[in-house]
């Protein structure tokens, strides 16, 4: 694995601050109604993507999840104006503002969705790593899902054939402690997620998801394997998020106090505590680095803003294949 230096810890703090601020954007946007629908934010979490993201071939390899999917791609290579336009329903967005908060999506930087099925990325992205071990790609497909999906029938599917064609795929499951609004407790009569990777004879284990290293070394670990061709890994993230499961969710299921206990360990702050520890930067040069992520938060909202909405007949062009499709009322 690339060592992990000042340089990775300075990335690490400015990318990490950049898609929590990013978010928190979103969220006002959501409230003044020009992000629309549902919007599931991933504050909290960011360990989880920083830590694979520097274990990953990003040439290469492959990231597919759910639909708490803003801040991947971002990681990815994905220009974040055009994620901000996609999620306000511009046609400058990734998907010509026709997919959304939840189907974020970009073949060229290798990230699969998005998915609004819960659980439904769970045998795609098995299905991505079955096609690269078919094409000798050398590529391994990261597949994140959240607690509640571990719950899904599709999951054992997946489990079974990847361990049975040793598949170069890591799955992933980001336990934040919530299925909605059912906590882990209430959905399986134990709390360890990743023992449900032992049926299967399938490595797997805990990860601390609120430290980027832990994270790093796990998924370097679980990677490298897959690329041998040993075949699947199932980690569990052992994470938080600070926000509701949407924008919609009152959280009534949770106390404050829980979500204040939890901010002490803020994945943020943790890679800011040792930057300042090994005097990696100076008080200046991190004031600097918050003013580029402010700076860059400022230019998406500008891009989005200014963005024109997609023309009514895109929609119907992305569907049907042919041009007048005259089954459709052509004054909307």
């Amino acid at each position: 694995m690339k060592e992990i230096n000042k340089e990775v810890y300075l990335n690490w703090y400015e990318e990490m601050l950049f898609w929590r601020k990013f978010e928190d954007k979103l969220a006002s946007l959501y409230i003044q109604q020009k992000v629309r629908g549902f919007l599931h934010l991933y504050n909290g979490q960011e360990a989880v993507l920083a830590g694979a993201l520097h274990a990953m071939d990003k040439s290469k390899d492959k990231m597919i999840t759910a639909y708490r999917n803003h801040v991947q791609p971002i990681g990815l290579g994905v220009d974040p104006r055009r994620i901000m336009a996609e999620l306000m329903g511009k046609a400058t967005g990734t998907s010509q503002g026709l997919g959304g908060s939840m189907h974020i999506f970009s073949k060229e930087h290798n990230f699969y969705g998005g998915h609004g099925i819960v659980g439904g990325q769970i045998p795609l992205g098995a299905g991505i790593a079955f096609a690269d071990k078919y094409f000798n790609r050398d590529a391994v497909t990261m597949t994140y899902f959240g607690d509640g999906a571990a719950r899904q029938g599709s999951l054992h599917e997946a489990f079974n054939l990847a361990m049975l064609w040793k598949l170069p795929v890591v799955f992933i499951v980001e336990n934040n402690g919530y299925a909605m609004g059912t906590s882990v407790e209430r959905t399986a009569n134990h709390t360890d997620v990743w023992k449900l990777g032992l049926g299967y004879e399938m490595p797997c284990g805990p990860v601390d998801g609120m430290n980027p290293v832990k994270v790093a070394e796990a998924m370097y670990e679980a990677i490298e394997r897959a690329r041998r061709g040993d075949g699947p890994t199932f980690l569990e993230m052992k994470t938080y998020r600070y926000r509701g499961h949407s924008m919609s969710d009152a959280q009534h299921y949770r106390t404050k106090e829980e979500v204040e206990e939890y901010k002490k360990i803020d994945p943020i702050t943790q890679v800011l505590d040792v930057i300042k520890d090994n005097k990696y930067a100076t008080d200046a040069e991190i004031e600097a680095i918050d003013k580029r992520v402010k700076d860059r938060v400022v230019e998406c909202e500008k891009f989005a803003n200014e963005s024109p909405f997609p023309e009514t007949n895109v929609m119907f062009d992305v569907v049907y294949e042919q041009e007048d499709y005259p089954f459709i009322p052509h004054k909307l």
